[in-house]
């Protein structure tokens, strides 16, 4: 009988720290909040974005991607970015997709204009700039290099 009450009580414990657990990464994640507002922009190539990124102003986060599809009317990738009520944009923002290192791994940065009219929900970023390509300019600084001793 002690055996089973022992059993019972750390049965009880491993439950409420994995409801602990569970409370503290929906909190840090903002699983489930839905107190923003939707912001589109179009990009000729989103390199490797993905749903779930971050959406940064200065570093700061300030919501995350939602969705990514592809406008085949006009071949570019509709980026939908979820913001948070209390940070507002103004209507001459530009985005602009970064690195967040050499490990790899990219959010979107936006990078605030001066109107004092918002974007609204629902509203595009008319601004953007698709992410540098590492190995582009890896060739065009080796071949610059080459051009350079030819002469």
């Amino acid at each position: 009988m002690k055996r089973s009450i022992a059993e019972t009580i750390l049965g009880a414990i491993v439950i409420i720290a994995a409801g602990l657990f569970l409370t503290y990464s929906m909190k840090n994640a903002d699983i489930g909040s839905s107190n923003g507002y939707m912001v589109t922009a179009n990009f000729s190539n989103i390199g490797g974005l993905k749903i779930g990124d971050d959406v940064q102003i200065s570093g700061v986060k300030i919501g995350s991607i939602i969705d990514i599809e592809l406008m085949p009317e006009i071949y570019l990738a509709k980026v939908s970015m979820g913001i948070r009520n209390q940070y507002k944009i103004p209507t001459d923002t530009a985005a602009l997709i970064s690195s967040e290192g050499l490990m790899g791994g990219l959010n979107m940065s936006l990078e605030p204009g001066a109107d004092e009219e918002f974007i609204e929900d629902g509203g595009a970023i008319q601004y953007t700039q698709a992410p540098q390509n590492l190995e582009q300019l890896l060739g065009q600084f080796i071949f610059s290099m080459q051009d350079d001793k030819e002469e």
